[in-house]
């Protein structure tokens, strides 16, 4: 097996002597050449240029962020010449990873994946896609979409989001863009501070779906491919339970955002959860194969914790048997 290691010199949980151990590990498994990624987007590149140079897999040792770009560079092109992705958890949340069952450590996780290309494992998975118009996008990071110029649509692995946490995952990137770590309390610490500054009075969201009629009033709208939706430290976070890699998308759209209804939602979505939250003032959809949100204003806007700007209107895709994962 040929394959590329992307890794983000950057990622949260690993240092040199950590890479190092993994890359001669893969090494002696695999024909393995390794790049090292230098700027946002520029795994998305490299993944292209493996997928077109005809490599067999893509490892990636990093966050969700690098593995949402190296999906996105490998997903172009015939499907029958994709490469199979390979991950080993690298950042402060991994949420796709431990979502596939993997360790949250990156030396168990290698441990584990190089079982999977021993006994020729692999996983299919759907993906999720968003769409949206170019002159919808405001107020974004111009430096995020380098090696993804020009494209209006993106992949996601796990989640997506309008609204509130999107609007705390851009607060979390600047402070990390500050020197701050991503660590679960800042995340906490930045949702409970945003959730006083956000807009709990005008929702501006309409859900659309096709020969149904549409749903006004949302405040914010959490998108899953899977689930659990994030991770509270070692506690899983699980408004939409019945997602998963083998279904469509689900939703959870939140009409009323008072704090009773928000600390009502909290104690039905922290932890292991099985059935679904209950209120009235919730829109829920389980295993649906697309859905559009427009917005009366320009609404923030993330994919797998990567916040993309502000936006009006986004068409959400589920894209089935997309990705071959050795898991």
């Amino acid at each position: 097996m040929r394959a590329l290691l992307l890794f983000n010199p950057k990622a949260t949980s690993t240092n040199r002597r950590t890479r190092d151990v993994l890359v001669r590990a893969l090494g002696a498994a695999v024909e393995l050449s390794v790049e090292e990624t230098g700027y946002r987007g520029h795994a998305a590149l490299l993944a292209a240029a493996a997928r077109e140079k005809g490599f067999d897999a893509i490892a990636v040792l990093g966050g969700d962020g690098t593995i949402n770009e190296a999906v996105n560079g490998m997903m172009n092109g015939d499907r029958q010449a994709r490469p199979a992705l390979i991950v080993i958890p690298g950042g402060s949340a991994n949420v796709f990873a431990r979502s596939l069952g993997l360790p949250n450590n990156p030396v168990e996780a290698t441990g584990a994946v190089l079982e999977a290309i021993r006994e020729g494992r692999r996983r299919t998975l759907s993906l999720g896609q968003a769409s949206w118009d170019d002159g919808a996008l405001q107020n974004s990071d111009e430096g995020f979409h380098t090696g993804l110029e020009g494209s209006n649509s993106r992949y996601f692995t796990f989640c997506a989001g309008l609204g509130y946490d999107a609007e705390v995952v851009r607060a979390v990137e600047g402070l990390r863009g500050a020197g701050y770590k991503a660590s679960p309390h800042r995340y906490i610490h930045t949702a409970l501070r945003h959730y006083f500054m956000t807009d709990r009075h005008h929702p501006a969201l309409r859900l659309e779906r096709p020969d149904k009629r549409p749903v006004d009033g949302i405040f914010m709208a959490i998108i899953s491919n899977t689930a659990p939706w994030t991770y509270a430290g070692h506690r899983p976070i699980n408004p939409t339970p019945w997602a998963g890699f083998d279904t469509g998308l689900d939703l959870l759209g939140l009409r009323r955002m008072g704090v009773v209804a928000m600390l009502r939602l909290v104690r039905q979505i922290v932890g292991e959860q099985v059935g679904l939250p209950k209120g009235g003032h919730l829109v829920q959809l389980h295993d649906e194969s697309e859905f559009t949100f427009r917005a009366r204003r320009p609404m923030a806007f993330q994919l797998d914790g990567d916040y993309l700007g502000e936006r009006e209107q986004v068409t959400f895709r589920s894209v089935p048997a997309a990705l071959q994962v050795l898991v």
